[in-house]
């Protein structure tokens, strides 16, 4: 019996190493990409930080957006009470002389606390028709010297809050002129 040799082991091939200068290439390349991905993660960053601020900005100057736009109901009742009294004359009753000047203080100050809080009321009368403020109840003719699509009335003034719009004004504008018709 013969018996064939055991092959022999073959070690085995060890994997190419690199280079000194494909090391380098290699460190350098990944170098750039982490470098990329570093700006790219820092950019990101920054643009959360930003809008983040801005977003908590906003959240604190339009948070009482629905207070405020109730509020501005009471002022504009408190305005329609002052208007429904009398005429004031000098045979005025003393008391309603008094409770006349009362509420107009009132109504001051409370119009001076909206202001001081970003509450403005803006009165369209005379202005040019913008439907980003003003909401159009009704068309009139245009009187002459008056062009068209000019707020004639404000049946109710507009609000905004620190520049952003809570109610518009209701308004009625200026028509234009139709031409009128040939007499033939």
């Amino acid at each position: 019996m013969t018996t064939e040799p055991a092959p022999e082991a073959t070690p085995e091939e060890p994997a190419a190493t690199p280079t000194a200068e494909e090391s380098i290439t290699a460190l350098e390349a990944a170098l750039v990409e982490m470098r990329d991905k570093w700006m790219r993660a820092e950019a990101e960053t920054q643009n959360i930080r930003a809008r983040s601020a801005r977003e908590v900005q906003e959240a604190r100057a339009y948070a009482v957006q629905k207070f405020a736009a109730d509020v501005v109901e009471v002022a504009e009742n408190l305005r329609r009470g002052l208007a429904a009294l009398p005429a004031p004359t000098d045979a005025d009753d003393p008391m309603l002389t008094k409770l006349r000047g009362g509420f107009e203080g009132v109504e001051k100050a409370f119009w001076a606390t909206l202001e001081r809080n970003g509450v403005q009321r803006h009165d369209a009368t005379g202005s040019a028709f913008d439907p980003a403020l003003h909401q159009a109840m009704a068309e009139q003719p245009a009187p002459e010297g008056t062009a068209p699509g000019t707020v004639l009335q404000a049946w109710s003034a507009g609000w905004t809050l620190n520049g952003r719009l809570i109610r518009p004004a209701m308004v009625v504008v200026a028509a234009a002129q139709e031409p009128a018709p040939d007499a033939a």
